[in-house]
């Protein structure tokens, strides 16, 4: 009976210990990372080279990669990146493609196998469907990024331009700068 009472409280003990190291021994993620994924447009295409938007968020804040290598961005997330890291902005790097307006992946009923390679490839999750049965796209989880239309076989999925609606429209939020 005393073995038992022992091995509880050390399990006690050890409990308290490490909830008390969880607590003041935590580590924060890096506040400029954070700053910066906030103003990329999170389509998680890879157009700029990085397999999304938080890994070219990171690069950005060690300096290993230059802030005009986002095409879904454009010039006008050049210019925010140049404003919160204090930069002077560039020109959209052309090796990376140029600004494209906003678009939704769209698939053809009638010509999609199921093959559910673009299911694959949607980096956000935005094509539903299961094998050998038609897929759609989620519009309003579409991030436009392109990666769906290369893997199709038959050629089913067409990016088609979001029109700016007055519904649609919104003001440009503020970006913070740091001090």
């Amino acid at each position: 009976m005393l073995g038992i009472l022992l091995v509880c409280a050390l399990f006690a003990l050890f409990g308290l210990l490490l909830g008390y190291s969880a607590i003041h021994f935590r580590v924060e993620g890096d506040p400029l990372v954070e700053k910066i994924d906030a103003v990329l447009p999170q389509t998680q295409c890879g157009q700029c080279g990085f397999p999304g938007c938080r890994p070219y968020a990171e690069a950005i804040a060690k300096g290993e990669a230059d802030i005009n290598r986002c095409p879904p961005g454009g010039e006008d997330g050049v210019k925010a990146l140049a404003e919160l890291l204090g930069v002077e902005a560039k020109p959209l790097d052309d090796a990376v493609g140029g600004e494209k307006p906003k678009a939704l992946a769209v698939i053809d009923e009638q010509k999609c196998i199921g093959c559910t390679l673009c299911i694959q490839a949607c980096p956000v999750d935005a094509i539903l469907g299961s094998a050998k049965h038609m897929h759609t796209v989620i519009a309003s989880e579409c991030t436009g990024c392109e990666l769906c239309v290369p893997v199709c076989p038959v050629d089913c999925i067409a990016m088609e331009r979001v029109a700016e609606t007055l519904a649609s429209w919104k003001w440009p939020q503020p970006r913070s700068v740091l001090p």
